[in-house]
């Protein structure tokens, strides 16, 4: 058994007393490709999306280090710990070491901690082995080997298990789990074998009016592009090649300095599938997220509606919790099933599951599952932070979040608030339309604004924030209004 293997076997066996009093060490590292990453405007401030893990120190016996590519504004930290309810800021802070490796450079944190010897010293004495154990958003073969250099072990999945999180992966497992989704293809690493495989795909789909490609490891939607189809369908295989082949340079992609040659290089790095595009007056994008447990036990944590932009709606922007009840229910079952596969082939931590929701005359709704992400992800955050911040849970049999008072709390979440008159404000600055305006969270009612990627905001003009109220309808006005008010502070002077 490998050093990793036997530190993954303490964490099950002993969890629930790491759990609740232990040193916790947080990479933000989003170790995933990074010429994907390098599309998502301000991906390098994405490290700030973990730090609502700073509310477990909450709990007075935990201790924790965060580490991050650049420091982090000081301002930003104190948001956060001014956030923790019933325990002053200082106490928190002082359970706190934040470290950086004060490297901006294009690539994983994981992999910088990992290039520093002294670094990597200060880390094994501030996290005693037996008594500390590693979160990180993504997982990977440098998150397992940065857990064995400090001998602790990490909440997340095992590396070796990545495939289940990938397109084709994701497809097996909903095949396995006799979970809907749609008709697509195999896995294949060069443009020609795409094009043999979607015309396969086109033939038993005569009807079809659009085909996605998707790179294999895609990332937030960037790594798809949308394939119009002429008709008619070609009576031949070789026919139905030729006309694909002719339609790939002229693919919608969501990034819009993508161009096909440089794609087609990216299909035989990464490799890529297709599937049918699913037709619908009315379409929604829902999902489910779970947990695997170091028990072993599978639990869903909470449903949304994603909110999508870009082109053809294939971008992440943000979500809105819960997800309709008209399917709500059956998203937690699709969701347990996934689970249960996911952890009989020895997943662990988080997982979620997208869908695309499609009324029918009747009334009811189509739901086909589309991706699994085997990490944290957009929707994270937004449900981590309100769970933190009311020690509250979510509730199966209603699909609601209830606080320990036994009221539903709603909210509506983005990444992607973005204006080019957010431009140049400084931490501090939003925090002083925060204060005056009176749009920061009341822990007393439970309901207000919280904010984050503030590192994005100066250079970017970029700003994530979540809104929590007492309904749907209460959240989406308090987003509305704090969008409003964030418009207007930041016009030009007259």
């Amino acid at each position: 058994m490998s050093r990793f293997q036997e530190l993954q076997a303490y964490l099950r066996q002993h969890w629930q007393a790491l759990d609740a009093a232990a040193n916790i060490l947080v990479v933000p590292s989003l170790s995933l490709d990074q010429q994907e990453m390098q599309k998502i405007p301000g991906s390098h401030h994405y490290e700030e999306r973990l730090l609502f893990s700073l509310i477990r120190l909450r709990n007075p016996r935990a201790r924790m280090v965060y580490v991050t590519s650049q420091p982090l504004h000081p301002t930003i930290i104190d948001y956060y710990l001014e956030l923790l309810p019933g325990m002053p800021a200082s106490h928190a802070r002082e359970r706190l070491l934040l470290l950086a490796t004060y490297d901006a450079s294009n690539r994983p944190l994981t992999e910088k901690i990992l290039e520093r010897p002294r670094l990597l010293a200060r880390l094994r004495q501030a996290l005693p082995p037996g008594r500390s154990f590693m979160v990180c958003f993504n997982s990977t073969a440098r998150e397992r080997d940065l857990s064995v250099a400090l001998d602790i072990p990490l909440w997340g999945l095992d590396p070796d298990l990545l495939y289940w999180g990938t397109k084709a992966g994701s497809r097996q497992i909903f095949a396995e789990s006799g979970v809907p989704h749609p008709d697509g293809t195999p896995l294949v690493f060069h443009p020609d074998d795409l094009a043999e495989v979607i015309a396969d795909l086109w033939h038993r789909q005569p009807q079809a009016q659009r085909f996605v490609v998707k790179l294999n490891e895609g990332f937030s939607g960037e790594g798809n592009a949308l394939l119009e189809l002429p008709p008619p369908c070609g009576e031949t295989h070789t026919e139905r090649v030729q006309t694909v082949k002719a339609q790939f340079p002229h693919m919608r992609f969501q990034c819009p300095t993508e161009t096909w040659a440089h794609f087609a290089q990216r299909i035989r790095e990464l490799g890529a599938i297709c599937e049918l595009f699913l037709e619908g007056t009315n379409k929604r994008s829902p999902s489910v997220q779970g947990q695997i447990t170091p028990a072993g036990t599978v639990e869903i944590l909470s449903t949304h509606d994603q909110i999508l932009g870009g082109p053809d709606q294939q971008i992440y922007l943000g979500c809105r919790f819960p997800a309709d009840p008209a399917y709500q229910a059956q998203l937690q079952t699709w969701g347990l099933k996934i689970g249960h596969n996911l952890a009989a082939k020895g997943a662990l931590e988080r997982y979620g599951v997208d869908f695309i929701a499609r009324e029918q005359p009747d009334g009811t709704w189509d739901l086909q599952a589309i991706e699994i992400n085997l990490r944290k992800g957009g929707t994270t955050h937004p449900f981590m932070t309100l769970k933190f911040l009311t020690n509250g849970c979510f509730d199966p049999q209603t699909g609601l979040f209830l606080t320990p008072r036994q009221h539903p709390k709603y909210y509506i979440a983005t990444d992607n608030l973005q204006r080019p008159s957010y431009r140049g404000l400084l931490p501090s600055d939003l925090l002083d339309i925060i204060v005056y305006n009176s749009l920061h969270f009341d822990s007393t009612t439970e309901t207000g604004t919280v904010f984050h990627l503030m590192g994005c905001l100066s250079e970017f003009g970029k700003l994530g924030l979540t809104c929590i109220s007492d309904s749907a309808d209460k959240a989406q006005h308090l987003f509305d209004q704090v969008v409003r008010i964030l418009d207007e502070e930041t016009q030009p002077l007259a």
